[in-house]
C-alpha cells in the first residue's frame, strides 16, 4: 500500500478506546480504598479490567470506590466514555491453516460510528474492489449448526454463483462459526482464486476476535491462525473471506456492535449507481439461513424499510428460517393468523426452537406475523422441491421482483448483471408496457457494456437497427471511454490525420472513416469520408447547438420535414421486422436539398456496428454482429484486414506490444470464418459462390469480396478452389479451352480466320464473370437481360439512342463480331499477343544495341522507340485510371509494385539514352551505354511473363524471397570493407586521394568471396618489389578474411537459401495462386492491342470518354457484374443460407465430438468393468481358499482337542476330585443360552463323553472366526423359515415331482430396512424389505435383501369365516402354492417353446416365515432391483407389448389357458425383466376343481372372460400354436397338494410351533 493510502486511512478511519472506568458490579469485592484484588476482579462496562485500560493519565479518571452513603449511578456509553483515535490496525491477513490455497484478506479496524461514505471509499479506492452490482447480505445463526446436505449444496452454489455471475458483494459477520463459516466453505468450493473477484466482506466486532492484538500494525502483513480455543468465548476470523471491517466500539467480548454500522453501510451502498451509465441503484437481497430470535427482527427491518429489501429464506436450514417458511406457506391462502388467539402449537414450536418462555414466544410470534404483512418481499426456497429453479437464478429473480422496480429498472439491473436469461424469463414478457425509447437505451447500454447476450435478446424480441442506430448514437459508441482501447483508437486517428489530438477530443464519424481507410489501405474509401457525407455532417455540426424542441416546434414560416430531423431524433418505438439490415442495393445516402437541410441516415447498420466492434477490440460482439445482416463474407474479410492492420500498428508502437498477439489471433479467426463460409457456399452452389466474389458492394467502397481479400493479403482465401476457379474463368474469358490452349491462341493470332473455329462459353457459364461495357456493344449473351425498372434490354438501356440506330444487317453480323471481340479481349489472348510483341521488341532492341549506332536512328531503333514510348503512355494511363482519388495516392499504390518500379527505371533510362544519342560524342556514346544498360531491365521483365505459368511461377516466388536478404548482405559488406580498407592501407601507404581508392578497397576482396585469392599477390615482397611496412600482416588478414567470409558467411548464406527453399516449397504453390490474381487483373484491364499499336486503343478510349461527356452521362466502369434487384436479393439469401449451414455443420461437429468422447468413455468403462470382474473373481478364489484353509484348521483343532481330552481322561482316572473337575468343565454356561438362536442350542448329553462338547465348542469358535468375512453384522429379529420342497412321485425319473412342506423350520435373523425406493404395498398384502444378517443352513443368503409380505388385517378379517383359527397361515400357504403352480407352468412353457425365443422368464421361489416376536405368518422372497413392470392384471387387462419379452409373457397367459384345457389361467404377471412374482392363478368354477383354491385374488370365470375379450394374440401366440399336449401339467395338477392337505399341513405346522 502506498504512503498516500496509509495516511488517508489513518486520517479518515478511527478506533475506539475506553477512557473512563465504570465498574460493572461492586458485588464481588468492596473495600476502601481499592486494593489490588479489586483491580483483578472488577471489570468495567467495556469488559476490561483496570490494567487492560490504556489511559495516559497517571491516576485513573474515576475513583474505584464510592463516596460514603451513595452508590455510583453513572451509565457507561460509547459517546461519553470512549475516545476516538487514528486506527492502528490495517493491512493484510495471511491465514496459515488454509493449505489447499493461498488465502489472504485485507482488513482494517474502524470505529463503530465511522461514516459509511469513508468505508465505501476505502473498499473502492484503497482495496481496489470492483463496484458492486448486487449486495448479498447473509443473516443467520452465529453458533455452529448442521445444515442438511441438499440445503448446504443449494446455499453454497447459489450464493457464490449469484455473486460471481453478477459481480456482487457478500456481507457476513466474518467469523468462523455459524452461517459465516458456511459462506467461507462456499467460497472455498465454488469461489475463485482472484482476490478481486472474491468480494466477501466480513463485518466483525473487534472485541470478540481471538488474538486481536496480533493484528495491530500499520500497513502490515500479519499471519493469522484461525484455530479457536475451545475454552475461550472469543471467535476466530474465517479464512475464506476477502476483506474484513473490524468494528470497534471500545468494548471487549461483546457481540452485536457491528449490526448498526453494517446496516448503515448497506443503505449507503444501495444509494450507489449499479454502473456509471445506468441510473439504477445497487439492488440488495437478504439471505437467511437458520438463525435465532434476532433474525425475526432483522427480517422485519428489511421488509418494512422503504424501499423494501427482498428476503430469501432457505427452508430446512433450521430455527428462524423454518419458522418463516412455515408461516409463509400458511399465509399463502389465509392472509393473517389470528393476532388475539395465536396457534398454541406454533407458540410451543417457537419456544422449543429458541428456548424462550411463553411471553417471549408471543412477542416473537407478533414479530413474525408483522413480517408476513410484507410476505411479497419474502421468498422461500425449498431445496427438496423438484420444481424449484436453480438457487442462483432464484436469488436473482427474488432481487428483481422484491425491489418493486419498474420493468426498465429491472432490465437495467439484469443488464448490469449480464443475466439475459433472467431478463428473457421475468422482464421481457408478453404484454409488458415499455416507455418510448427505453429499449433503445437498453440496446445502447448493452453495446457499451459489451453484453452480447442482451444484444441478441433485444434483436430477437424485435429491435430493429434502422430505428435504433443514429449518427449521434454511433459517435457515442466510438467515444465510450475504455482505457487502453480508446487510447489506441485515438493514436490511429492521429496516424491517419497526421496530427496530434488535443485532450478531451471527441471522435467524429469522419475521423473513424479516415481510420478505416488508413487500416484497409489501397483505394478503399469509407462512406464516412465521401463528399456528400462530409457536407451533411458539416451542416449538422452547425445546427447541433440548437435546441431539439425548437427544431420540432419551429415558429418560422418554413417548416422542416420530419425526415430532415433524422440526424437529431431519438429512436421511435420499434416494430417487429423480418430483416434488420437494409439491402446493399437500396442504400440511399443522397442528401435532401429541400431547404438546405440534410436527411442523413446511417444505413447498413450491422456493417457499421461490426466495424465499431472491431475497432473497439470487442471480438465476441464482432462475431455476433457478423452473423446478422447481409454481406457476411465481406464483413469477415474486413474484420480480418482491420485486425491485421491493427496488429501491425501495435507492433510498430512499443506501447501496445501486449495486444499485438491478440489482434493477430482475432484476425486469424475472422480469416478462417471467411474461408469456411466460402467453402460452404462453393459446396452448395459453385456459380452463386463465385458471384459472391465478383459482385460489387456499395457499403464497402464498391469493392468485391475478391478485391477485399487481395487487399487484405488473405492468401488462404485467394488460394481456395472457388477463387481459383473464378480466376481461371477470368483468365480464359469467353474462350472454352482446356488443353493446348497456347497453341490454339498463337495459331489464331497468326491466322485470324481460325478464330471462328474456336469454342466459346455459353451465357450460363459466364453469368458469374464481370463484363465490360464494350461487351454490350457487340451483343454479348447478356443482351437478353431485361431491366427490372424500365422493361428494356440491358444493352438498350446502356446505349440509349445509339442502340436504336443499329440496323438489322448489323444485328445479323453480331455473333461473328462477338466471337472476334471475345477472342481479342480475353486476358489469356492479350497475354500471348503482348508476349509475342514483347519478344519481337527484345529482338529489335538487341539488334539496336549490338550494331553500330548511326547519327540518325534506324528503322529498327524507331520501332523500339515507338514501343517504349507507347509503353510509357500505357503506364501513365494505368496510374491515371486507378481507383484512388488523389494523384499522390495513385502513385503510391502504383509504385508499391516491384515491376512497376522496374518499368519506370527502364523507361526513364531509355529516354535519357535517347536524348543523349542525338548529340555528338561523347554524349552519343553515353546514350549508347544507357541503351546497353537499359536492355538489362527489359530482359529481366521476361521473368514476370514466366510468373503466369503454374510450374515456373512458384520458383520465381522462391527466388523473390531469396533476394530479400538485406541483413546478410550488410554483414558480408561489413566484413569485406573491414578487410579491404586495412589491406589497402597497409599495401599502399603513400596513395594520393582519388576515386580509385574506393575501387581498390572493394575490387579484390569481392572476388575473393568466389574463390579468386590472387595467389601471385599474396606476398607483396615477391619479385624484388619494395615491401611496405608491416606488409606481412596482409597475408594473415587475408587468411582470416577468407575464413570468415568464404567459410562462415557464404555458408550462412547457403543455409539461409536452403531454409527459404524448404519453407517456401510447401507454400510456394499457395503464394503463386495468390500472386496469380495480380497477373490476371493486369491483363484483364490492359488494352488488347500491344505496343506500339496500343496507341490506337488509347485513342479509342479517349473518344469513348468524349462521347460520354457529350451525352452528359457518367462513364460506365471497366468491368462489373450486372445484377438486378431480384438477383441481388437471391444472392443475399444464398449467402445467409450458407452462414446458417456453416453454423449447423459446426454445431454438428461439436456434437459428434461429444458423442465420440462419450463412446470412448463407455469403452473405457467396459474395460474397467471387465478388470473389476477379473479382480472380483480373484477375490472370490482367495476367499474360497481361505475358507478351505479355515476348515482344515478346524479339523486340526478338533483332533488336538480330542487328544487333550483323552489325555485328561487317562490322568484323572485315579482321582474322583479330578473327575468332578473334568465334568465341571464339560457343563455349558447358562448365561450364553439366551443370546444364541434356538437352533444354536447345544443338545444335552447325559453321558460323560466330553468329545462332542469340545468339538461343538471348536465349531462355535470357527463360526466366530468366520463372522468377519460376512459383510453384515448380526442385528435384527429371529424368524423361522419353511420351504416347499420337491420329491419325485414314483421311480420314473421323468415323472413330475410332488411338493411337500419341510417338517422343521430353519432359523434366520432378519433386519427390517427403511427404503426410499417406493412402497411395496399391494391390494391385498403389504410388504417390507428385510436384510438377512444370518441364516441356518443357507436357507437364506446372509447379506442379501429380501421382501417379506403379509396379508392386510382387513383381508384376514374377511377370510376368517372360511379359515377359522390360523387364517393368515392358510392364506400364506395358498399364496405360496399359487406362485409354485405358476412356476411349474413356466418351467413347462420354457421347455416346449421354440429355442429361438431367447427370453426365459421365471418366477421367484417363495418361502413361509414365522415371526417369533409377534407370531405373525408371512411370505418371503428375494428382492428384485430394476424397473418393475406389470404386464397384465387379474381382470384380464394387458399392456401394449413393445418388446419380445412382453409378447412372450402375454402369450404365456394365453398358453396356460389353452394348455390346462381352459380350466386355469395365469394372470397378474409382473416383475423386473425375466424375474417374475405375485402371479394370480385363475380357476374356473368347476366342481372337479373345487378343492384347488389358490388365493383370495381368484376372480374365477369373470377374469377368464375378461381375458378372452381383451387379449390380442401376437407373434409368439402364433408361433406357439397353443395346441400342445397337457400331460405334464395335468400330472402335476394331480400330484399337487389339495386344499384339505394344505389345511392339515397348516395345522401341523401351527401345532409344532406351539
Amino acid at each position: 500500500m502506498s504512503f498516500t493510502g496509509k495516511s488517508w486511512i489513518e486520517e479518515t478511519l478511527f478506533k475506539r478506546e475506553c477512557v473512563r472506568f465504570i465498574p460493572s458490579s461492586w458485588d464481588q469485592h468492596r473495600c476502601v480504598p481499592v486494593c489490588q484484588i479489586c483491580q483483578n476482579l472488577i471489570r468495567c462496562y467495556c469488559g476490561r479490567l483496570v490494567g487492560e485500560h490504556s489511559w495516559q493519565e497517571p491516576v485513573p479518571p474515576l475513583s474505584f470506590y464510592a463516596a460514603s452513603g451513595q452508590e455510583m449511578e453513572e451509565d457507561w456509553s460509547i459517546e461519553v466514555h470512549t475516545r476516538a483515535s487514528p486506527t492502528n490496525a490495517y493491512g493484510t491477513i495471511d491465514f496459515e491453516d488454509t493449505a489447499t490455497r493461498v488465502c489472504r484478506a485485507k482488513y482494517v479496524r474502524v470505529a463503530v460510528d465511522s461514516k459509511p461514505e469513508a468505508l465505501l471509499q476505502l473498499m473502492l479506492r484503497e482495496w481496489q474492489m470492483e463496484r458492486p452490482k448486487l449486495l448479498l447480505t447473509v443473516q443467520g445463526g452465529t453458533e455452529n449448526f448442521v445444515l442438511p446436505p441438499k440445503v448446504m449444496q443449494a446455499f453454497s452454489k447459489g450464493l457464490i454463483t449469484a455473486a460471481l455471475s453478477t459481480g456482487g458483494w457478500i456481507l457476513t459477520d466474518g467469523i468462523n462459526t455459524g452461517v459465516s463459516k458456511y459462506v467461507g466453505e462456499a467460497v472455498k468450493v465454488f469461489g475463485g482464486h482472484d482476490l478481486r473477484k472474491r468480494n466477501t466482506v466480513g463485518i466483525t466486532p473487534w472485541g470478540v476476535i481471538d488474538n486481536n492484538m496480533d493484528l495491530i500494525g500499520r500497513d502490515v502483513f500479519k499471519p493469522y491462525q484461525p484455530l479457536g480455543n475451545p475454552l475461550s468465548k472469543r471467535v476466530c476470523l474465517n479464512g475464506f473471506h476477502s476483506h474484513f471491517l473490524l468494528v470497534d466500539d471500545g468494548t471487549l467480548g461483546k457481540y452485536g456492535c457491528q449490526q448498526g454500522l453494517r446496516r448503515k453501510l448497506e443503505k449507503h451502498i444501495q444509494q450507489q449507481k449499479i454502473h456509471p451509465r445506468l441510473n439504477q441503484r445497487v439492488p440488495m437481497v437478504c439471505v437467511v439461513v437458520e438463525g435465532g430470535p434476532s433474525i425475526a427482527f432483522t427480517v422485519l427491518d428489511y421488509v418494512s424499510s422503504a424501499p423494501p429489501v427482498p428476503v430469501f429464506v432457505f427452508e430446512g436450514s433450521g430455527r428462524a428460517a423454518d419458522l418463516l417458511s412455515f408461516l409463509h406457506k400458511q399465509t399463502a391462502n389465509d392472509r393473517y393468523f389470528n393476532k388475539h388467539s395465536p396457534d398454541l402449537n406454533f407458540l410451543t414450536r417457537i419456544g422449543d426452537e429458541f428456548g424462550v418462555e411463553r411471553t417471549e414466544a408471543i412477542r416473537l410470534y407478533s414479530v413474525l406475523q408483522q413480517c408476513m404483512e410484507h410476505r411479497e418481499s419474502i421468498t422461500i426456497f425449498d431445496s427438496e422441491s423438484d420444481d424449484q429453479m436453480a438457487p442462483d437464478a432464484a436469488i436473482l429473480s427474488t432481487t428483481l421482483k422484491g425491489t418493486k422496480a419498474s420493468p426498465a429498472e429491472q432490465l437495467n439491473m439484469a443488464l448490469a448483471w449480464d443475466q439475459a436469461d433472467i431478463a428473457q424469463k421475468d422482464i421481457l414478457v408478453y404484454g409488458q408496457h415499455w416507455p418510448v425509447g427505453s429499449l433503445e437505451k437498453a440496446m445502447l447500454d448493452a453495446l457499451v457494456l459489451d453484453r452480447v447476450s442482451f444484444v441478441k435478446m433485444l434483436i430477437d424480441n424485435g429491435m430493429t437497427m434502422s430505428h435504433f442506430l443514429t449518427v449521434e448514437r454511433l459517435e457515442d459508441l466510438y467515444n465510450t471511454p475504455l482505457g487502453q482501447t480508446q487510447r489506441f483508437l485515438q493514436h490511429l486517428v492521429e496516424d491517419a490525420k497526421q496530427t496530434s489530438l488535443p485532450a478531451g477530443y471527441r471522435l467524429s464519424l469522419i475521423d473513424v472513416g479516415l481510420v478505416i481507410e488508413y487500416l484497409i489501405g489501397g483505394a478503399y474509401r469509407s462512406s464516412y469520408t465521401r463528399k456528400h457525407f462530409r457536407a451533411a455532417y458539416s451542416r449538422m455540426q452547425d445546427n447541433v447547438s440548437m435546441d431539439i424542441y425548437s427544431l420540432m416546434f419551429s415558429i418560422h414560416p418554413v417548416k422542416k420535414k420530419k425526415k430532415d430531423l433524422q440526424f437529431f431524433r431519438t429512436a421511435q418505438p420499434y416494430k417487429r421486422k423480418d430483416q434488420d439490415a437494409t439491402p446493399g442495393s437500396t442504400r440511399d445516402t443522397r442528401l435532401s436539398s429541400s431547404l438546405g437541410d440534410a436527411s442523413l441516415q446511417v444505413l447498413f447498420n450491422f456493417n457499421d456496428l461490426f466495424v465499431w466492434a472491431v475497432l473497439q477490440q470487442r471480438q465476441q460482439m464482432a462475431l455476433f454482429l457478423w452473423q446478422h445482416g447481409e454481406e457476411a463474407l465481406a464483413r469477415a474479410i474486413v474484420g480480418c484486414k482491420l485486425y491485421r492492420s491493427m496488429a501491425f500498428e501495435a507492433r510498430l508502437s512499443s506501447m501496445y506490444d501486449n495486444i499485438a498477439e491478440k489482434f493477430k489471433a482475432d484476425s486469424l479467426e475472422f480469416g478462417k470464418l471467411a474461408v469456411d463460409v466460402l467453402d460452404c457456399a462453393f459446396r452448395q452452389n459453385g456459380q452463386m459462390a463465385m458471384k459472391l466474389l465478383t459482385s460489387e458492394m456499395e457499403a464497402w467502397s464498391h469493392f468485391t469480396c475478391l478485391q477485399l481479400a487481395v487487399s487484405s493479403c488473405h492468401r488462404p482465401f485467394v488460394s481456395h478452389s472457388c477463387t481459383q476457379t473464378l480466376l481461371t474463368d477470368l483468365w480464359t474469358g469467353p474462350l472454352n479451352m482446356r488443353k493446348n490452349s497456347f497453341m490454339k491462341i498463337i495459331l489464331s493470332l497468326l491466322l485470324p480466320p481460325a478464330i471462328l473455329l474456336l469454342e466459346f462459353k455459353s451465357e450460363a457459364e459466364m453469368c458469374h464473370v464481370p463484363q465490360t461495357h464494350e461487351a454490350m456493344l457487340f451483343g454479348l449473351d447478356s443482351v437478353n437481360h431485361h431491366d427490372a425498372e424500365r422493361g428494356l434490354p440491358f444493352y438498350e438501356k446502356c446505349l440509349g439512342p445509339v442502340s436504336r440506330s443499329v440496323s438489322n444487317v448489323t444485328v445479323q453480323w453480331l455473333p461473328w463480331i462477338t466471337r472476334i471481340y471475345d477472342f481479342y479481349t480475353a486476358p489469356v489472348v492479350k497475354f500471348w499477343f503482348h508476349t509475342m510483341s514483347y519478344l519481337c521488341f527484345l529482338m529489335l532492341f538487341s539488334f539496336v544495341v549490338l550494331v553500330k549506332m548511326e547519327n540518325r536512328p534506324s528503322i529498327q531503333e524507331w520501332l523500339v522507340i515507338f514501343y517504349i514510348v507507347s509503353t510509357a503512355v500505357e503506364k501513365t494511363r494505368e496510374v491515371l485510371m486507378s481507383e484512388p482519388r488523389k494523384l499522390r495516392q495513385k502513385l503510391k499504390i502504383w509504385f508499391s509494385e516491384y515491376w512497376n518500379i522496374s518499368d519506370f527505371v527502364a523507361i526513364l533510362l531509355f529516354l535519357v539514352g535517347f536524348a543523349l544519342r542525338w548529340h555528338s560524342d561523347p554524349y552519343r556514346t553515353a546514350g549508347r551505354i544507357a541503351y546497353c544498360l537499359d536492355i538489362i531491365f527489359w530482359f529481366i521483365r521476361v521473368l514476370d511473363l514466366l510468373a503466369v505459368n503454374q510450374h515456373a511461377g512458384p520458383y520465381l516466388t522462391i527466388i523473390t524471397k531469396m533476394v530479400n536478404m538485406f541483413f546478410i548482405v550488410v554483414m558480408m559488406a561489413i566484413v569485406l570493407l573491414s578487410f579491404g580498407v586495412s589491406r589497402k592501407a597497409i599495401l599502399s601507404p603513400d596513395e594520393e586521394p582519388s576515386w580509385s581508392l574506393a575501387r581498390d578497397i572493394v575490387f579484390q576482396p569481392y572476388w575473393m568471396i568466389f574463390g579468386e585469392v590472387y595467389a601471385g599477390e599474396i606476398d607483396p615482397c615477391a619479385g624484388g618489389n619494395s615491401c611496405p611496412p608491416a606488409s606481412f600482416l596482409t597475408s594473415f588478414l587475408q587468411a582470416v578474411y577468407m575464413f570468415v567470409q568464404y567459410i562462415i558467411m557464404v555458408n550462412v548464406l547457403i543455409a539461409f537459401f536452403n531454409n527459404i527453399y524448404f519453407d517456401m516449397a510447401s507454400t510456394s504453390n499457395k503464394l503463386w495462386k495468390y500472386n496469380r490474381y495480380r497477373y490476371i487483373m493486369t491483363y484483364q484491364e490492359r488494352p488488347w492491342l500491344p505496343p506500339p499499336l496500343i496507341l490506337l486503343s488509347h485513342m479509342a478510349l479517349a473518344l469513348r470518354c468524349i462521347y460520354w461527356k457529350l451525352l452528359g452521362n457518367t462513364e460506365p466502369g471497366e468491368r462489373e457484374l450486372h445484377l438486378g434487384h431480384e438477383d441481388r436479393k437471391k444472392l443475399h439469401e444464398f449467402e445467409k443460407k450458407c452462414v446458417e449451414v456453416y453454423f449447423h455443420e459446426k454445431n454438428r461437429d461439436v456434437q459428434s465430438n461429444q458423442i465420440k468422447k462419450i463412446r470412448a468413455i463407455a469403452e473405457r468403462a467396459e474395460e474397467m468393468s471387465v478388470m473389476v470382474g477379473e479382480i472380483s473373481e480373484k477375490v472370490n478364489c482367495i476367499q474360497h481358499s481361505l475358507s478351505e484353509l479355515d476348515c482344515q484348521m478346524g479339523q486340526l483343532q478338533d483332533l488336538s482337542a480330542l487328544a487333550v481330552d483323552t489325555l485328561t481322561l487317562l490322568t484323572a482316572s485315579d482321582s474322583l476330585q479330578k473327575e468332578e473337575a473334568r465334568l465341571a468343565q464339560c457343563r455349558i454356561n447358562p448365561t450364553l443360552q439366551h443370546v444364541l438362536p434356538h437352533s444354536w442350542t447345544l443338545p444335552h448329553r447325559s453321558n460323560t463323553d466330553c468329545d462332542v462338547p469340545t468339538t461343538e465348542r471348536n465349531n462355535l469358535m470357527r463360526l466366530a472366526q468366520t463372522i468377519p468375512f460376512t459383510p453384515v453384522s448380526i442385528f435384527g429379529e429371529e424368524v423361522s423359515i419353511y420351504t416347499l420342497e420337491e420329491a419325485p412321485c414314483d421311480a420314473d425319473a421323468d415323472s413330475p415331482s410332488a411338493s411337500f412342506w419341510s417338517s422343521k423350520g430353519l432359523s434366520a435373523i432378519l433386519q427390517p430396512l427403511s427404503s426410499e425406493e417406493g412402497s411395496l404395498d399391494g391390494g391385498l398384502r403389504q410388504g417390507c424389505r428385510m436384510l438377512c444378517t444370518w441364516a441356518e443352513q443357507d436357507v437364506l443368503k446372509p447379506g442379501l435383501i429380501y421382501v417379506a409380505k403379509a396379508f392386510k388385517s382387513e383381508v384376514v378379517h374377511v377370510w376368517q369365516k372360511h379359515f377359522p383359527g390360523s387364517t393368515a397361515l392358510q392364506l400364506c400357504l395358498r399364496e405360496i402354492q399359487q406362485q409354485r403352480a405358476a412356476q411349474k407352468m413356466m418351467q413347462v412353457f420354457n421347455q416346449i417353446k421354440p429355442h429361438d425365443m431367447h427370453p426365459t422368464p421365471r418366477f421367484l421361489d417363495v418361502s413361509l416365515v414365522l415371526w417369533h416376536s409377534n407370531g405373525q405368518w408371512l411370505t418371503i422372497e428375494r428382492n428384485m432391483t430394476g424397473d418393475f413392470r406389470k404386464y397384465n392384471n387379474n381382470t384380464g387387462e394387458e399392456i401394449t407389448p413393445c418388446s419380445s419379452l412382453e409378447d412372450m409373457l402375454l402369450a404365456f397367459s394365453h398358453w396356460t389357458y389353452e394348455h390346462s384345457c381352459k380350466e386355469l389361467l395365469v394372470l397378474d404377471i409382473q416383475g423386473v425383466g425375466e424375474e417374475l412374482t405375485d402371479p394370480t392363478v385363475i380357476m374356473a368354477d368347476d366342481q372337479r376343481w373345487r378343492d384347488l383354491l389358490f388365493g383370495p385374488d381368484n376372480l374365477g370365470v369373470a377374469a377368464i372372460n375378461g381375458f378372452l375379450q381383451k387379449h390380442t394374440c401376437n407373434l409368439c401366440c402364433h408361433r406357439l400354436g397353443l395346441k400342445g399336449q397337457t400331460y405334464f401339467f395335468m400330472k402335476y395338477l394331480r400330484t399337487r397338494p389339495t386344499s384339505s392337505e394344505i389345511s392339515s399341513e397348516a395345522g401341523r405346522i401351527s401345532r409344532k410351533e406351539e
